[in-house]
Order: structure tokens, then C-alpha cells, then sequence
């Protein structure tokens, strides 16, 4: 069987998580089988076809506007940032572009406003995390142990996120590294809903797994 897609699973959690007795629909049949929501109740409260939803929720459809998601947004009552997560769900599915494991470079002008500062510590992020470029402070900062040319170079190029959970000498330098680490955790859940595809972000978060408890 097909796997319906990251946007269907997320439009059924939400749905099954939503108790109804906390819409408008409370009353609305009274004899349930599950906790949340029907099909059908989604679909009124968001203004949208009881068919058009179950096509959505069965990863049938690639074409669901903006318009649309956030009004199944609002009526699945979901956060900014759980909206944001499924706009960028449904972009995902609707462009059906692959990221893949392209190599990230920084830009001439990146690394020109790079060589203007001196004063402070600096360094230019991929959207992994991935160092691309640092001054002398920001490597001096960040990861002194390593090789100052190693960010030139994607096999030695350092990860911020392996630095956090797999290096024991950068792990050290944070007093609350529990925090630190959450905020991380959370970056790479937002950046893999923007990136789905992308196969060296995912094989980096299978690393940090299998590593890292």
C-alpha cells in the first residue's frame, strides 16, 4: 500500500486529537466510535466538501490552495506554527520538487560581508546547519579543535548539529545544553517539513538517532 503522504498523516493526527465538545459542532452526533473529529466535521467547519477532504486526507490531491489549508488550519484550531508546518506540507507535496543532497555554497557576497567583520565572531549557516564560511573569531568560537579551512570543504565541512550532540568538547561549552539541544531538535523538525526530500538532512537525523539517545 502507498503511504499517503506526510500531509495526510498530519491532517488525520490533528483531526483525531481534536475533541468535539470544543467546536462549534458540540452535540453534533452523538454516538462516537473515536475521540476526534469525522471526515465530515472537518469539512464543514473549514467550508470545504466532505469528497475534497477525504481526497486530501487520502494523499489523492496536490492542489489544495493556501486558502483552503488555512481553513482547515482554523478549523482544526492549530497553532502559527503547527499552520505554518502544514502549509509547508502541502507546498511540499504540490511542487514535488527534490531537494536531494545537494552541496550548499556560501554566496561572493555572503563571504564579502563575512570578511567585513572582524570584531565579532561570525559564521554563515546552510539550512542544515552546516557551516559554510566563519571569521576567525566565529571559528575560534564555535570549534577551535577543528581545522580552520574546514568549512572550504563539504567532507570536513563542520555540522552544527553533530557538534552539539556528537562532540564532546563543543558539548561541554554550553551551561544549559538540554535547552540548547531542544532548540535544535526543533529546528530540524520545522526544516524537514520545509524539506521533505531532502536526503542529506534525513540521513543526518538518522545519524544524530542512532547516536544520540
Amino acid at each position: 500500500m502507498n503511504h499517503p503522504g506526510d500531509l495526510a498523516v498530519f491532517l488525520r493526527a490533528k483531526r483525531a486529537v481534536l475533541a468535539p465538545e470544543s467546536t462549534p459542532l458540540n452535540g453534533f452526533g452523538v454516538r462516537r466510535r473515536v475521540p476526534g473529529l469525522r471526515r465530515e466535521e472537518v469539512a464543514q467547519l473549514a467550508g470545504v466538501s466532505v469528497t475534497y477532504y477525504t481526497r486530501l486526507e487520502q494523499g489523492h490531491s496536490r492542489n489544495a490552495s493556501d486558502e483552503v489549508l488555512l481553513a482547515l488550519a482554523r478549523a482544526l484550531q492549530l497553532s502559527v506554527t503547527e499552520a505554518e508546518h502544514l502549509l509547508d506540507l502541502a507546498r511540499a507535496r504540490r511542487t514535488a520538487t527534490t531537494t536531494g543532497s545537494g552541496t550548499e555554497t556560501a554566496s561572493p557576497n555572503a563571504r564579502a560581508l563575512l570578511a567585513l567583520v572582524a570584531a565579532r565572531p561570525a559564521v554563515i549557516l546552510g539550512r542544515r546547519n552546516d557551516i559554510l564560511a566563519w571569521n576567525a573569531l566565529g571559528h575560534a568560537l564555535v570549534a577551535p579543535h577543528l581545522p580552520s579551512g574546514a568549512p572550504d570543504h563539504p567532507g570536513t565541512r563542520p555540522s552544527l548539529p553533530r557538534l552539539l550532540f556528537l562532540d564532546p568538547q563543543v558539548r561541554a561549552l554550553y551551561r544549559n545544553w538540554d535547552q540548547e539541544a531542544a532548540d535544535y531538535v526543533a529546528y530540524l523538525r520545522l526544516i524537514s517539513g520545509k524539506y521533505p526530500d531532502d536526503e542529506t538532512l534525513t540521513s543526518m537525523v538518522g545519524e544524530l538517532c542512532v547516536h544520540d539517545d
